[in-house]
């Protein structure tokens, strides 16, 4: 039985990126409060201001102007952004380096900091130093079987620990000192403070991608075998029961109480309270989603579009006007920490 929880709504037309350049491919996207980056197959990034309007009739629409783009002088793909707020620092993976540049002006740091040797990497959303004005970044190194864990800072980056892994990683999420690795064969947690990992379950990266996101303090989801879609605390143990995900699942976002994925077709939601599918979107081509404060974000090499939750309340009732009681009682109860107290006693 589906439930309209999200509405898809395009953010950036492929014109305002690209004009009548077919050649060019969005490779990633970063969001942070209204700045939306994005960084492309031809080694640029762009910057966009998002406005979000809503009309008298709630509908809601978005509205991109683009700031500035900026070339990285390589004829390499960017492939990965992160935004450092606090440091108003715009961290850039291109040809294995990780850039720092500033988030408005798009130029490199003066001091030319920057980590060399990565494959992949991710911040900290629970850092363990106390420093508001440090980032904790874990990447994924070039050298074999090993995972880097740095400190970056404004103009200067600093790396405190280097850990060894038992297989090669190809994913990495964190928390606290808790990394969740995705290796060749199985996903394992690994406490790079004492060292101490626990296998969690096997996988196949050669055969799908995996996927690794940290969904809450001490908590992952992860791609796992048949489709499904795994929780896991960083003591190797679910809390929650799995969903059923398709089997090529590309990427996973969490926007509560939803958890939603993306294959090759297809934006499913599933619920977490009763790991139900409620929608189903048809997306074809798509190749990233993501979740940023909330946001949910997916692309397609071509365009960039945001899921718009339906507000809850409006969930709950269409839920009761179909007499599915039990499944409105539910999302009342679970999704208690989102509503309003006097929506919720109504």
């Amino acid at each position: 039985m589906s439930v309209k929880a999200f509405k898809l709504v395009s953010a950036v037309e492929r014109e305002m990126l690209m004009g009548d350049k077919n050649y060019i491919n969005i490779e990633c996207i970063e969001c942070c409060g209204k700045n939306l980056y994005i960084g492309t197959n031809d080694c640029f990034i762009y910057h966009f201001l998002l406005d979000e309007k809503i009309s008298a009739a709630g509908k809601v629409t978005f509205a991109a102007t683009k700031q500035l783009h900026k070339y990285l002088g390589l004829k390499k793909p960017v492939n990965e952004l992160k935004a450092a707020s606090a440091l108003t620092r715009l961290l850039v993976l291109c040809d294995n380096t990780i850039t720092l540049v500033n988030m408005m002006n798009l130029e490199p740091v003066p001091t030319g900091a920057r980590i060399k040797g990565a494959v992949a990497f991710t911040l900290n959303e629970n850092p363990v130093g106390g420093d508001p004005f440090c980032v904790e970044l874990c990447m994924i190194s070039v050298k074999r079987r090993t995972v880097q864990v740095f400190m970056v800072f404004e103009d200067r980056v600093q790396i405190v620990k280097e850990v060894f892994t038992p297989e090669q990683p190809c994913a990495v999420a964190v928390d606290g000192y808790y990394l969740c690795l995705a290796l060749t064969t199985q996903y394992i947690i690994l406490n790079y403070n004492t060292g101490i990992s626990q296998d969690l379950f096997p996988y196949c990266s050669d055969e799908k991608r995996p996927i690794v996101k940290r969904i809450g303090r001490q908590e992952f989801l992860l791609a796992g075998p048949g489709g499904l879609g795994m929780f896991a605390t960083v003591d190797g143990i679910s809390q929650r029961a799995p969903v059923h995900w398709s089997e090529n699942v590309i990427g996973a976002a969490l926007c509560f109480p939803y958890v939603v994925a993306l294959d090759e077709e297809f934006i499913t939601v599933h619920s977490m309270l009763d790991q139900q599918q409620k929608q189903t979107l048809p997306f074809k081509e798509g190749h990233i989603l993501q979740d940023f404060e909330g946001k949910v974000i997916v692309a397609t090499n071509k365009g960039v579009y945001i899921l718009v939750p339906l507000p809850l309340e409006k969930q709950i009732q269409d839920l009761l006007a179909s007499h599915r009681v039990e499944e409105a009682l539910i999302l009342a109860k679970g999704a208690r920490r989102n509503i309003p107290k006097e929506k919720f006693q109504v």
